[in-house]
This record gives structure tokens, C-alpha cells and sequence, in this order.
């Protein structure tokens, strides 16, 4: 058994730590500054992971090596399982016309492209992040924004930014879910304390969004149908999550912000022609004006609307107890490790929940998808093999990404750095948030930086005098920042809105909003840690 060592480099946990960041720094450095391709800065940056899990932390090459394929493994399966299936549907009903009548419609509610933004990056990507979750949400928001005629990358970084304030809650509420779970605390505790942090996010991204959009015009002249739809999401996230349930609360959310935005006069108001010629460069041809048969119509919200509907029948407990039942958990090959106290980790375990996985229920809706468009099956798998043809690029880079991750992982590399972060004391309040943001950059899942540090927060806390609810919940509220930022994100965001190669690009346009909105996050907290501590349940 290999049993990882938190300080080997010269019994210096600064120093380890400092080496333990290299391949994800490297990766980035890769991508933002030499501007290398998502798929070739993972793989060096994997290679730079295991150098670093054998000469410094002393990890056998045959578990660095198994632990790399293990994450490789859940890159494919459920992560791009997911997106592939997503992105599937898209395809289909590109390939029947329906999309063009869904895209008709939206703009029907509003031909303005910054309240299209909004509707679609903001308040559907929402519900897309609700019920799927793992990059779904920025694959679908991002083709619909480019059909809609938004260049390719204004559509990607408006996905991308949008995708943050309902991560904390995505996927039916797994990641804080997973956070009760590592840290022992109490579910309804930790879904308060996120629902009293990321609400204030909330109002802020719709500002964010319109100003990405169309600068600081968009701000000035739909500034309040942002912070209309920014509060109606918020204040419904907060009172699900406090008062209702952690798995509703996006959901309530998503649909509230889109029915403020809809109910509002001017959200609704034409655009201009200088507004729509400067913004939509991209191209959409098709007009507004063309009559819809509302059986067409109907068709064309039949995907999203089999989405919602299986999604919600999954999670209801009979069935999502059956489902479960079809998951084939083993003990991963040639994989023994145990953390510094001892205990064998989690990642010795490996589980294909081939039912219950989200892909999986895409893949049911995009079946029905096929038959109720009447698309014949030859053409369905087709487009299913042209779906897998189109990500290539995007499965090696999550895959390797992943790869990189579960390394830095198992070989105790993120612990160390988790660590040393959680030794800052005093300051540690400020800078919890931004050891779930590190966390959630180097998985692209809050999920996983709520089971990588969760624990570590409670432990830190304790020894810091401070609140281990506060910075159990700090560390998904500031983990959802970093997945603009995370290269597997960037990656499909780059494949959905067409852009092959250009994660660099994303990312050095993404990153200020994300350190922005990670220090609003790191003042909320140390906030709430001292004289804003009447706002803790």
C-alpha cells in the first residue's frame, strides 16, 4: 500500500506544495500564455503530474500510472458520456429544422441579444446544470447562443461565466450532497450556508453577462432586467435551499429568473439595429417573421421538455433506488493507497453507474427524441457516431485533464497543497473559498473539490477557531468559480461553439471574471466569519 506523505519534499510542506502545483500550472501556463492546444497541454501536463507523483512523493510508476487511467476512465464515462449525449440531441434536431424553430422562438420573447443571454446562458444553462450538471449545461447553452448568430467566442464565454452561480446546487444538489458526506455534517446546514453565498452571485453574473455581451452599453440600457432576473434567481435559491430542499433548488431558481425576465416590460422591448448589428456577427439568417406551426413549436421544446421530465422521474426514490442498483462498483487495478493517517482512500474503488448517470438519461430522451421527430434510427446512430467524431479533440483533452487530476490526487499531491492552504490561520476565512476554486480547476466538478478538501475544511476550521459549516460550504460556493476557468470546461465549450484549439483564448478571457468573482466570494465569507455572522443559520 502506498501511503501518501503531505510534506516529502524536505519535510516542507510549502515547498511540497509549491511542486505539487506544477502540473496544473503548467497546463495553464500551456494554455494561456504559449497558447498550446487543450489536448497537447493536458498531456504534458499529465506527464509533469506523474513525474511529480514518483520522484517527489515517491508513488510506485505502476499506481501513477493506474490512478492516471482511472481518471481517464471517469473523463469518458460519466463526464463526456454526458456531453456527448447532450451535444447528440443538439444534432438531431439541427439535422430536422427544429432547432431554428426553438431558436425562432426565443428570439419571439426577445430579439434583444442581451436578454437572449440571459434567457438562454443564464436561466436555461441553469436548469441544464439542475438536472445534468458535468459540462452540459455550457455545450448546450453555447450552440443555441451561436445558432442564435453570437460569434463563437462571445457565445463560449458568456456559457462559461453563466455556468457559476447554480454549480454549488447542479445535478439534482450532488455536490452539496457530497460535502454532508466527507465532512459529517448535516445536509441542511451546509445547503443553508451555500444558499446564504452563492444568491449574492447570483445578482451579480446577469450584470456580468450583459456587459460581456454588449460592454458597458448592454450594462446601462439592461442593467435592470439583469438584476430582475439575477434577484428572482437568487432569492428563490435561497429559499429552496434553506427552507425546501438542496435538489430543488436550482430548478426553482432557473424557472423563477426566466418568468421575472419574460413578466417584465423591458426585458421584452426590441432591440435596436446598432445593438443587434454589433453584437450578432455570427450568422443567423433566418427571420423572426416566418409563421410557426405550433405542433412545430412543440416539437422543437420536446428534447428539453423529455430532459426535465426523465430527469425528475430518475430522482424520484423508487426509481432512482432501481436505477442505482445498476452500478457496478470494484476495486480499481493495481491501485492501493492510503492517505497520510493511514486509512485507504476512496479512489481505491471505482463505480459505473450505467442507469442512473446523467448520460445515461440523455441518451433515454434522445432516443424518444429520435422517435418522436421521426428520425430513422440509421441516420440517428449517425449522427451519434458524427457527435463522437466532432469531440475527439474534446474526449483527449477531459480525459487527460481528468488523468492529470486523479494523479494529483492519489499520489497526495492536491492534499498537500489543501494543506498548506488550510494553515493560513486567521486568514484562513479568506481563503477557503479559493481552495475549493483550486479544487474545482484542476477536476472541472465541485462535486469532486467538495470530496478532495471538504473534510480538510472542517479539520482547518477546528483549528482555527472558525466555523466548520462556514468553511465546508466556502469551499463549494468558491469551487463553483473555478469551472470557467477548468481546461475540461474550456474544452467543451471550445467544441460546442465550433472553436477547435482555442482554450487559450477562452481562458485568458474568462480568468479575470473568475479571480473577480473569487474575491467577492472570499469577502462574503470572511463576512460571515466576523461581523456578518448573524447571516449563518
Amino acid at each position: 500500500m502506498f501511503v501518501q506523505e503531505l510534506a516529502p519534499l524536505a519535510g516542507s510542506l510549502g515547498l511540497s506544495a509549491l511542486v505539487a502545483a506544477l502540473p496544473l500550472g503548467t497546463v495553464l501556463v500551456l494554455l494561456g500564455v504559449v497558447r498550446m492546444k487543450a489536448h497537447q497541454a493536458g498531456l504534458i501536463g499529465l506527464a509533469v503530474a506523474l513525474i511529480v507523483a514518483v520522484t517527489i512523493f515517491g508513488m510506485p510508476i505502476g499506481q501513477a500510472v493506474s490512478s492516471g487511467f482511472q481518471g481517464a476512465a471517469f473523463g469518458l464515462f460519466p463526464i463526456m458520456w454526458i456531453v456527448v449525449n447532450a451535444l447528440w440531441i443538439y444534432r438531431i434536431t439541427v439535422r430536422t429544422g427544429h432547432f431554428d424553430v426553438l431558436r425562432r422562438s426565443f428570439g419571439r420573447v426577445s430579439d434583444d441579444p442581451r436578454i437572449q443571454a440571459l434567457i438562454i446562458a443564464f436561466c436555461f444553462g441553469a436548469l441544464m446544470e439542475a438536472l445534468a450538471g458535468f459540462g452540459a449545461p455550457v455545450a448546450i447553452s453555447s450552440v443555441m447562443l451561436v445558432a442564435l448568430g453570437f460569434t463563437p467566442v462571445r457565445a463560449a464565454v458568456v456559457a462559461l461565466v453563466a455556468n457559476t452561480a447554480p454549480v454549488a446546487f447542479g445535478a439534482m444538489g450532488t455536490p452539496v450532497v457530497t460535502l454532508a458526506q466527507v465532512t459529517g455534517l448535516p445536509l441542511d446546514t451546509v445547503s443553508s450556508i451555500v444558499g446564504r453565498q452563492t444568491p449574492i452571485l447570483a445578482v451579480f453574473v446577469p450584470l456580468l453577462l450583459v456587459f460581456i455581451v454588449d460592454g458597458r452599453r448592454g450594462l446601462r440600457e439592461t442593467w435592470l432586467p439583469a438584476l430582475v432576473c439575477g434577484a428572482a434567481f437568487g432569492v428563490v435559491q435561497f429559499a429552496a435551499a434553506n427552507y425546501v430542499s438542496a435538489q430543488l433548488a436550482d430548478i426553482g431558481a432557473a424557472l423563477a429568473g426566466a418568468a421575472a425576465l419574460v413578466a417584465l416590460p423591458a426585458a421584452r422591448k426590441p432591440a435596436r439595429a446598432e445593438v443587434r448589428t454589433a453584437v450578432l456577427t455570427g450568422v443567423a439568417t433566418e427571420t423572426l417573421d416566418r409563421p410557426e406551426d405550433r405542433g412545430e413549436v412543440v416539437r422543437a421544446y420536446l428534447p428539453y421538455g423529455l430532459i426535465i421530465v426523465i430527469f425528475s422521474i430518475g430522482q424520484l426514490p423508487p426509481v432512482k433506488r432501481l436505477l442505482d442498483a445498476a452500478t457496478w462498483k470494484f476495486d480499481w487495478p493495481a491501485l492501493s493507497v492510503a492517505n497520510s493517517a493511514g486509512k485507504p482512500v476512496s479512489g481505491n474503488t471505482f463505480s459505473l453507474p450505467f442507469l442512473s448517470t446523467g448520460g445515461t438519461l440523455v441518451l433515454i430522451a434522445g432516443v424518444l427524441t429520435a422517435v418522436f421527430l421521426r428520425v430513422r434510427a440509421r441516420d440517428a446512430v449517425r449522427e451519434w457516431g458524427g457527435t463522437v467524431h466532432e469531440l475527439r479533440f474534446a474526449i483527449l483533452t477531459v480525459t487527460s485533464v481528468l488523468a492529470l487530476a486523479y494523479v494529483m490526487n492519489l499520489s497526495g499531491q492536491a492534499t498537500t497543497i489543501g494543506y498548506f492552504i488550510a494553515g493560513a490561520g486567521a486568514g484562513l476565512a479568506f481563503l477557503s473559498p479559493v481552495l475549493g476554486w483550486f479544487g474545482v480547476a484542476v477536476s472541472g466538478s465541485d462535486t469532486s473539490a467538495n470530496a478532495l478538501f471538504g473534510a480538510l475544511q472542517v479539520t482547518a476550521a477546528h483549528q482555527a477557531g472558525l466555523s466548520p459549516e462556514l468553511l465546508a460550504a466556502a469551499n463549494s460556493s468558491g469551487g463553483v468559480l473555478g469551472k470557467m476557468i477548468s481546461p475540461q470546461n474550456l474544452s467543451i465549450a471550445c467544441a460546442a461553439a465550433m472553436l477547435p484549439g482555442e482554450e487559450g483564448t477562452l481562458l485568458r478571457k474568462v480568468l479575470p471574471w473568475s479571480l473577480g468573482l473569487l474575491l467577492v466570494m472570499c469577502l462574503i465569507v470572511v463576512a460571515q466569519a466576523s461581523f456578518l455572522s448573524g447571516m449563518l443559520p
